[in-house]
């Protein structure tokens, strides 16, 4: 006796459905199974930009055999000092007190048992404006004034986060290059950063200046004297970044 089930007829199309769901797993089967690699890539890239701040270190020192006199006078240069700078600079300058020391001063030639021979008193300021152009003025303006030992000058940027961030996007370019260029290589594409670490820095024209503020010839009573020259130059903003992607291949 024959099933029921076995007199009903099958579609027409019955076939080619076996046949399509026969190539598929035959093509399941035989299709390249894809894999990740996780690579690590660096970029780096320099911004240069105009500086827009000069901050400038000098000092007055003095010396007396005696430490009030040393003080005393100190006080009266520098009070100078201060008020020659505020008129050649401008009230948007700024001026503060750095550092202040009075120290006795010993005979070298006797280490046994020192001798106070006389005392030194040095008050040391920084000025910082944004007249780049009037930064050798100053100087000349505090050296007539009395100071007589300029430290140092530096020239820097107020507002860095536009110029850093176009340094790390141009780093992080260049790394996302490479990325894209290893995973070419291997026949596959970047899928996504896992990790990233970043870093930039200022790099500016920092400089010691070693003036004889004392001298006559450079800096005396003589109304010829040359103007001192200040050239700022340029401020290099280095970032570097570095990326984890992960690559399909």
């Amino acid at each position: 006796m024959r099933s029921p089930i076995s007199n009903v007829p099958l579609p027409s199309s019955m076939p080619l459905i076996i046949t399509g769901i026969l190539l598929l797993l035959v093509a399941g089967c035989s299709k390249k199974t894809s894999r990740t690699t996780k690579v690590m890539v660096a970029g780096e890239a320099v911004t240069r930009i105009e500086p827009d701040t000069a901050v400038l270190s000098l000092s007055v020192v003095t010396q007396s055999p005696q430490a009030v006199t040393a003080q005393q006078e100190n006080a009266r240069k520098s009070d100078a000092v201060a008020n020659a700078v505020k008129a050649i600079a401008g009230a948007n300058a700024e001026i503060k007190t750095s550092d202040y020391k009075l120290q006795p001063q010993y005979d070298p030639r006797d280490s046994r048992l020192p001798k106070i021979i006389g005392y030194d008193a040095r008050n040391s300021v920084i000025v910082t404006l944004s007249d780049l152009k009037g930064v050798g003025a100053v100087i000349d303006a505090a050296s007539k004034a009395g100071a007589n030992s300029i430290d140092g000058i530096s020239f820097v940027l107020k507002q860095t986060s536009p110029a850093r961030g176009q340094a790390l996007a141009d780093a992080t370019q260049q790394a996302m290059n490479k990325a894209r260029s290893i995973a070419q290589a291997l026949g596959g594409r970047v899928l996504r950063v896992v990790e990233e670490n970043e870093s930039a820095a200022v790099a500016g024209d920092s400089r010691a200046m070693d003036y004889d503020l004392n001298s006559a010839e450079s800096f005396g009573t003589d109304k010829r004297r040359m103007p001192t020259p200040i050239i700022a130059g340029q401020l290099n903003i280095r970032a570097n970044v570095q990326l984890i992607v992960e690559i399909e291949s």
